[in-house]
């Protein structure tokens, strides 16, 4: 009887862990899109496009790595959710 009540709490558990990671996914793309559409602004004020042009702005170039490192984030999170199995 114990047995069933541990697998109970431990298949809720993970079906609300699913849910908080698929909102934080979701938290991280929103931050992704605000993050593009700052850097397009940024490289339109200035003019400059090309990262390897000296006179690319360096809030952009920074606003691009802090991009970067957070679509890793949402694929490292993306593959955390898909490779555990699903909650019955």
């Amino acid at each position: 009887m114990a047995n069933s009540y541990l697998h109970e709490t431990l298949r809720r558990t993970a079906a609300l862990d699913g849910l908080q990671i698929a909102t934080l996914i979701q938290s991280l793309s929103r931050s992704v899109e605000l993050l593009t559409v700052d850097i397009e602004h940024e490289e339109a004020r200035v003019g400059v496009r090309d990262l390897s042009d000296p006179a690319y702005p360096v809030l952009a170039r920074s606003l691009t790595t802090r991009r970067d490192n957070i679509c890793a984030t949402i694929a490292s999170l993306e593959k955390f959710i898909h490779g555990t199995p699903k909650a019955a």
